[in-house]
């Protein structure tokens, strides 16, 4: 299934590769929050249903395609997930009604490395403002350039922000469908996730070192196994989903959207939610 990108907080369709010569350095990202869920893991066959490229990068003026069409089999939960998923799913923080709020978006990229399926992931550099040194998705605000916020807007800025932050390579990527619009109140973006399958991995590592501190993938078997999860606790009280993966802590917004996809995508192990790993104030 093919279509033009008409709303990027709409219903559209869709939801690792190897990096090639990869470094494992970069970063990007938010840490807001959202909650959890419970059940089993992907595998399965890599086949595709036919032939990636559909979805990479348009030219100026050019509309941005979604498309499902070509993903290996074992993302068709991930597909029906972005298919059915509501706001209130993913997250009790929603975009404010009165629409104040910066528009933003990140990259959800799946890819199919050497222990199967994985995702890109990036740490934010320690000097930044906002969510310093936090793993995240490779993303940020929209620019001008990029169109309309509630047109494709989001998916060109998913795409730019990853090729400024990471070296990624937009014709390697499928846009495949995008989630609903969640808010961090701590920053005050609006922000849209939008989700990618990898089909010609190309390079990726640290392009600014002033914006990221390293680019590295996660295996979603590490992400799925119940060893590597805790609930992270902040000074604040709040709790939320965390990842020990990679030598790194994933937290807030991104570990809300890598919990609720793995729930609903029907990938999640039990896990003991009392395994708790403290934030401090910095966090």
């Amino acid at each position: 299934m093919t279509r033009t990108s008409e709303t990027a907080s709409g219903r559209q369709s869709g939801p690792s590769a190897r990096r090639g010569a990869a470094g494992r350095d970069g970063s990007a990202g938010t840490g807001g929050s959202a909650e959890a869920g419970g059940s089993a893991g992907p595998g399965g066959s890599t086949e595709s249903d036919g032939s990636a490229g559909a979805g990479g990068p348009a030219g100026p003026g050019d509309p941005v395609v979604l498309s499902t069409e070509g993903l290996p089999r074992w993302l068709e939960p991930v597909v029906r997930v972005v298919e059915t998923v509501r706001p209130v799913q993913l997250s009790r923080f929603l975009p404010p009604e009165n629409g104040t709020g910066r528009q933003s978006a990140v990259l959800v990229l799946f890819g199919e490395g050497e222990r199967g399926p994985e995702l890109l992931l990036m740490e934010r550099a320690g000097s930044l403002r906002s969510h310093a040194g936090q793993p995240s998705f490779p993303g940020g605000a929209l620019d001008p350039e990029d169109g309309d916020p509630q047109g494709d807007g989001p998916l060109r800025a998913a795409l730019r922000e990853a090729e400024e932050e990471t070296g990624l390579d937009p014709k390697g990527v499928q846009l495949f469908g995008v989630l609903p619009r969640l808010y961090i109140p701590v920053s005050g973006f609006v922000v849209t996730p939008v989700l990618g399958w990898w089909h010609t991995p190309t390079p990726v590592d640290v392009v600014d070192p002033a914006e990221t501190a390293r680019v590295f993938t996660v295996p979603v078997a590490d992400l799925t196994d119940p060893a590597n999860r805790a609930t992270a606790v902040h000074p604040s009280g709040h709790r939320g989903p965390a990842f020990l993966v990679e030598s790194a802590l994933v937290w807030g917004f991104t570990a809300g959207i890598i919990d609720r996809l793995l729930h609903y995508a029907g990938w999640e192990l039990p896990w003991d939610r009392d395994k708790q790993v403290p934030l401090d104030w910095r966090s």
